[in-house]
């Protein structure tokens, strides 16, 4: 008798896994391309649950040096930057750049260079030689020169918040040849250098933004402090430290983006700002801003920010507050698109999911938002658009949960996330939908996950997902109609470079935790054939 195994009829349905996963279970290898856009989607260069920083590095060195497409390499810098919202690993993508094509490096610099912090981001990843440089080349200096030389003074003034390098630094480094006396005046000030230094600026070539600072910051009254503050084009954090009482205070909140107010409403109560015993109008105006839909999409803010403000919210914070992050998150996940039909939705409550979104930090900085937090986040805003959809928690078990679409997206997202805490068995919605759900239709299957799925066994070497996957597409042609070609999506959370289910033509996998992968998903469900690395690839230079 021939060989049963290499020769089973079921092999041309399940492929062989081909790897393992971090968590030692059977996996399938991303292409390199996909792994570095996986990476690039979802790294923050923070130990993860099953890697740590140093393990993302390198897993993006290697797979720099398999990539040798440098329009590839651009296009994925501004889709991780502009699209997927990320902070380090554009700029990680950009400076690789800058040794292999160095005018397609000027090209998209000032793209994905775009506010302070990335700026000193760059600066602090030449620095630390990971990227074959520990100090600035003629180009990289000449894009940092660029950056400085026509960033407005507000601008400049955001981005002297922070240090490891401060905007002195960077400004040392980059020894900028200001265009004009202003401009000379606004580089001595920010080194922090003397006035006779500034020559042939003085004093009276200071921006109007930095006057009216440091008026404020040497006011010896609130009286005078709230004189200025109607004036302030400052950040607010730049003054907070020498606000002279509550009044100063509400006129620094007023100053406040929403995204400012988001982060701080335990500071402005305990400030007195808002609170029990604060004037309401500052209740209503605060309210106002977080929940005006147009401040909510111009500040680019995740809906997963609003849960992440809600859970954290001391008691203190009045309702009515808490109220407008329920309708931020809400408008925030307004662009959610509808798919093309209901879905069963699997949402990983597992261990290894209660791990912070954003990795491991130091000390105080690790964010409190749990990788379970954003996929019930997900299940919430997919649920919300899509009612007739089902949604599934799994650890090593499936739970069955009753939910009512018509609750608030935070609301459903904190009651989701509650479950579970075991091993990870991705397959378990598909299997569950195979058994209770088998007579309904879907138009596929969506797994919010970190894809480390290791308990359970597939069929022919496959993984468990594939296995159950083709029982649910055969069960699916058993009903019939729209159902007959359902699809597969794994959104995967984390910066791991296997998945539980290979690419084709019905299986998308896509990484990350912006709003961009609710449109990759609602376009692979409407037949659209884009993948995470077309929609890379279709970034404009």
């Amino acid at each position: 008798m021939a060989n049963k195994s290499l020769f089973a009829s079921l092999m041309s349905h399940f492929a062989r896994a081909d790897s393992q996963n971090e968590a030692g279970g059977p996996a399938y290898q991303f292409t390199p391309k996909h792994a570095l856009a996986q990476l690039a989607a979802t790294g923050c260069f923070n130990g993860a649950y099953y890697a740590e920083a140093e393990e993302q590095l390198a897993a993006l060195k290697t797979l720099l040096e398999l990539v040798d497409d440098n329009a590839f390499l651009a296009r994925l810098a501004l889709y991780s930057r502009q699209r997927a919202l990320m902070k380090d690993m554009p700029v990680a993508l950009v400076l690789a750049l800058s040794r292999r094509d160095p005018p397609l490096f000027h090209k998209v610099f000032d793209r994905v260079v775009d506010n302070g912090r990335t700026l000193r981001t760059f600066v602090q990843f030449v620095r630390s030689g990971q990227f074959g440089r520990r100090s600035l080349s003629y180009s990289l200096q000449t894009a940092v020169q660029r950056w400085l030389n026509t960033a407005s003074a507000e601008k400049l003034l955001s981005a002297s918040i922070g240090s490891d390098p401060s905007l002195r630094d960077v400004l040392r480094l980059a020894r900028p040849t200001p265009p004009d006396n202003a401009r000379r005046a606004l580089f001595g000030w920010l080194a922090g250098r003397p006035v006779e230094k500034w020559a042939p600026a003085g004093d009276a070539d200071l921006p109007e933004e930095i006057r009216t600072l440091v008026a404020f910051r040497e006011a010896e009254s609130a009286e005078v402090q709230l004189q200025i503050a109607a004036n302030l084009r400052a950040r607010w954090d730049l003054v907070a430290d020498a606000a002279k009482g509550p009044e100063v205070w509400a006129a620094i909140a007023r100053k406040m983006g929403p995204q400012a107010l988001r982060m701080n409403l335990n500071t402005l109560v305990r400030h007195g700002v808002i609170g029990p015993d604060a004037d309401q109008k500052m209740i209503d105006y605060v309210a106002g801003r977080l929940a005006d839909p147009e401040e909510v999409r111009r500040s680019r803010q995740f809906p997963y920010q609003f849960l992440a403000a809600y859970l954290s919210a001391g008691e203190e914070v009045p309702q009515k507050i808490k109220a407008a992050l329920h309708a931020a998150a809400e408008t925030a996940c307004g662009n959610v698109p509808a798919l093309a039909g209901p879905v069963v939705i699997g949402l990983d409550v597992s261990g290894s999911m209660a791990s912070p979104v954003t990795g491991r930090r130091g000390r105080g900085a690790t964010s409190k938002m749990r990788c379970v937090d954003v996929a019930a986040l997900f299940a919430s805003a997919v649920l919300r658009r899509n009612p007739e959809s089902v949604v599934i928690p799994f650890d090593t078990s499936a739970y069955e949960v009753r939910v009512d679409p018509a609750d608030s997206v935070l609301s459903l997202a904190e009651r989701l996330a509650k479950y579970g805490g075991g091993g990870t068995n991705c397959s378990l919605p598909l299997a569950a939908a195979n058994t209770r759900f088998r007579d309904r239709r879907f138009a596929g299957c969506v797994l919010v996950s970190d894809q480390e799925s290791w308990v359970g066994a597939g069929r022919a070497g496959s993984t468990a997902v594939v296995t159950e996957w083709q029982r649910f597409v055969a069960n699916q042609k058993r009903l019939g109609g729209e159902a007959a070609s359902p699809k597969l999506v794994c959104i995967d959370l984390q910066p791991y470079t296997t998945t539980q289910a290979p690419d084709r033509g019905d299986t998308l996998n896509v990484g990350g935790f912006s709003d961009a992968v609710f449109s990759i998903v609602a376009a692979f469900l409407g037949d659209d054939s884009r993948r995470l690395v077309a929609e890379v690839e279709a970034v404009e230079l």
